[in-house]
């Protein structure tokens, strides 16, 4: 392997590895929030028992969070230095921003948050988490807003004489139309995954209660995490929708390539999974519905989609004046095929099979009724991860769409890699990163199933049933 592909290789790793904990915490501050809300305005306890359950695990999943969250930055030097050099005036902006910003916004009141338990009235106390979740928003904006460019790039000019894109537009990066339906279908996907992490842990708890008394507690956690599993799948499948067509838009090769879809059709039917060779050339066996993917590429079953073939053509006689023979570098323009379409197929699958579970939860746990036996034993392990490798697939997809671009139609990712970057350094990065990520995920582990087995543990006898702004809450988190 050379450098190139082994840089990409930790990109990749480290990039997942950290987004399975982002929409965790954008879900769970938002519910956490929403619980300690619920308290206040009905003084029941059970809630208030909630918000510190669920609000431990949600401090162990922001803290590794961001250790892994620091080095993604840190990469953008070591490996993508030509990247960094090219991007560094549009890309710098909306990161430098997340980090004045939103990062600092988290931070101060989830501090807050954590030590004014005994220190703040009850509403302020509230405020703050209500505020760590705003934050949480502002920092995935920021974020999506540079993703977004490097999809679809506005706001620039490439300057010749330094070999830079240059920002000349702010307000056009962070309203690029691919953020603006981005933004929404990440946060939804977020509280998705946020709820059913929720409904998972609490169905778990439920099956194992032994009292009326826990089985009120976890009860509502259940009935209020699989609502927002179902709400939140709503938006989400319409978001997406709304991108797929943007997607289109921008990037036609990515929506071709999630079908395999070689040759321009109209209308164009979508593959439910396909069995032969993705190299247009064999096709053994496949389930189709007519039209579906000119539907999601266009919004109408009868819309032409252009395939693979033309679009080579067509950026072949495009592609590589502008910014220069320095950031180009040959090819057909095309992305690993099988991982652009099972990804998608896997995106969409765990996303409806996580919503499938939600609604089966709904049901067994109508009129006061604690489901038993294995089945809600497996619903309560595959809850959580459903949604969680959805959002991995559907980045995976995202990424890999877009070869052979970094930066689409500008930069390919072969010239943004680190040109003094040797096989050996890359090693070295790759297998150190890739071994302290595997000792956080270890621990991650060991730290939530503690703190999930010993549940939402009952008050002690002085705290404050009232919620008078002049009474701090009497205990300490």
């Amino acid at each position: 392997m050379d450098p190139t592909d082994i840089a990409r290789w930790q990109f990749a790793i480290t990039t997942v590895y950290h987004f399975l904990f982002v929409p965790i915490t954008i879900g769970l501050s938002a519910i956490i929030a929403g619980y300690e809300i619920t308290w206040l305005r009905t003084r029941d306890e059970r809630w208030l028992r909630l918000t510190k359950f669920f609000g431990k695990l949600f401090l162990i999943n922001f803290a590794i969070g961001v250790v892994t969250g620091i080095v993604q930055e840190f990469q953008f030097g070591m490996s993508w230095s030509d990247y960094s050099r090219f991007v560094g005036d549009v890309f710098g902006a909306p990161l430098a921003v997340e980090g004045l910003l939103a990062f600092f916004l988290e931070s101060t009141f989830l501090g807050l948050w954590i030590f004014g338990w005994d220190r703040l009235s009850p509403r302020l106390h509230a405020a703050c988490i209500v505020l760590v979740h705003v934050g949480t928003l502002f920092s995935a904006y920021f974020i999506l807003a540079a993703n977004s460019w490097m999809q679809h790039p506005v706001g620039y000019a490439f300057n010749p004489d330094t070999g830079r894109a240059e920002m000349d537009d702010f307000a056009a990066v962070l309203l690029n139309k691919v953020q603006l339906v981005t933004f929404p279908h990440v946060v939804l996907s977020a509280y998705m995954t946020g709820a059913a992490f929720v409904l998972g842990v609490a169905l778990w708890h439920l099956r194992r209660a032994r009292t009326d008394e826990d089985r009120n507690v976890y009860r509502p956690a259940v009935r209020t995490g699989a609502w927002l599993v179902l709400v939140a799948a709503l938006g989400v499948f319409v978001s997406g929708d709304v991108q797929g067509k943007i997607m289109t838009e921008v990037q036609p090769m990515k929506m071709a390539a999630a079908e395999g879809l070689y040759e321009t059709e109209q209308p164009a039917d979508f593959s439910v999974f396909q069995l032969g060779t993705l190299d247009g050339e064999h096709e053994t066996f496949s389930v189709k519905i007519p039209g579906l993917l000119s539907f999601l590429a266009t919004g109408t079953p009868n819309g032409e989609v252009e395939g693979i073939n033309d679009l080579r053509a067509k950026y072949e006689q495009t592609y590589g004046t502008d910014p220069g023979a320095a950031y180009y570098s040959p090819g057909d323009y095309t992305p690993v095929i099988p991982l652009t379409y099972w990804t998608f197929r896997l995106m969409m699958g765990l996303g409806i099979a996580g919503a499938a579970v939600a609604a089966w939860a709904l049901w067994a746990t109508r009129n006061d009724r604690a489901p038993q036996g294995r089945s809600v034993l497996a619903a309560t392990l595959a809850l959580p991860f459903l949604p969680l490798l959805a959002n991995a697939f559907g980045w995976i997809f995202t990424e890999v769409g877009r070869q052979p671009w970094a930066v689409f139609g500008l930069m390919t990712t072969e010239r943004a890699v680190s040109p003094g970057l040797t096989t050996t350094e890359a090693w070295i990065s790759l297998l150190s990163l890739t071994a302290v990520y595997g000792v956080l995920a270890v621990v991650e582990v060991r730290l939530l199933l503690t703190w999930i087995r010993k549940g939402a543990e009952e008050l002690p006898p002085d705290v404050p049933t009232d919620t008078g702004e002049d009474r701090p809450l009497a205990f300490a988190y």
